[in-house]
């Protein structure tokens, strides 16, 4: 690997350390590689104004880039990968997480670790793992309002609403059950252990393709998180409601949702790519980082 993507949390307030260490690995490298294939980094144009040497800033939108990424490294916390989902899938990259974040949980790497990182990246020294996406269409009186995908879940809540918001549940068009409650997350394995894991939902290791459905303080107590399998079509129609709720795609607002709307959920046939160079298992992680059974 010696061509790569750059994606940096825009909030970081130290940008310069990041391309300072950018420019002393390229150096590393070609005093290391004897006049050979330098390391080159690129960046997408949405993140222009932040950027600088010795990134190049390009259009990945219209498949400028000469010649194709290798990896994309990601710089920031978990919500900076989730927003890096969209550059992996153009690039057709994985994502190298280097955690500038609090938890950090998909993340692979971090600063003072980058150095070494690269240089087991150059020597094909990793694995690659792939974790699923999901599908989300959002419909009002049958027509495609919206389609979007999620690497760690849709959630439909009830936003400003002082109410609870009614939700119908149904699978591959069967009915499961009706809930009033502040909401409704659908998410992947990944994002098993985000909002769905605070909602009581289980974890489930990132390898497994299934998807979770976890209310969000439901009115009866017999209403508990579900796990579906991944070929599954999940249906919420959402009905009674008042006020407007909102449906949110990896941590981010994205549509207003309304009375009689339906959202329907299925797995995508598409999948990010994620680098692994460490031994830590992921079971490791949730013990260090979740402090798992402590």
């Amino acid at each position: 690997m010696r061509n790569f993507a750059v994606f940096i949390n825009p909030g970081f307030a130290d940008k310069d350390s990041i391309f300072s260490l950018l420019y002393r690995l390229k150096d590393e490298d070609k005093a290391q590689s004897n006049g050979g294939k330098e390391l080159l980094f690129y960046g997408e144009s949405t993140q222009k104004e932040i950027l600088r040497d010795p990134v190049q800033v390009v259009d990945f939108d219209n498949g400028n880039v000469v010649p194709p990424i290798d990896c994309i490294l990601v710089f920031g916390g978990d919500g900076t990968i989730l927003k890096a989902k969209e550059l992996a899938l153009k690039a057709n990259a994985p994502i190298l997480g280097i955690n500038l974040g609090y938890l950090g949980f998909l993340s692979e790497s971090t600063l003072p670790e980058i150095s070494a990182s690269i240089r087991d990246l150059v020597a094909g020294k990793y694995q690659i793992l792939s974790r699923m996406l999901i599908i989300c269409t959002l419909k009002r009186e049958g027509r495609v309002l919206l389609q979007t995908e999620a690497l760690n879940d849709a959630v439909v809540y009830k936003g400003e609403n002082p109410g609870l918001i009614n939700a119908r549940i149904f699978a591959r068009g069967r009915y499961v059950f009706d809930a009033r409650c502040d909401g409704m997350v659908v998410c992947t394995p990944t994002g098993s252990t985000a909002y769905s894991l605070s909602a009581g939902g289980p974890i489930l290791a990132p390898q497994m393709k299934a998807m979770v459905l976890s209310p969000l303080n439901p009115h009866l107590l017999t209403i508990r998180p579900m796990v579906f399998p991944s070929d599954e079509k999940l249906c919420m129609k959402i009905y009674k409601l008042s006020q407007p709720a909102w449906l949110q795609i990896d941590g981010c607002n994205i549509c207003p949702v309304l009375d009689q709307d339906e959202i329907h959920i299925t797995a995508s046939p598409r999948e990010v790519q994620f680098i692994k160079l460490s031994k830590r298992t992921f079971y490791r992680i949730l013990r260090n980082k979740m402090h798992l059974g402590k």
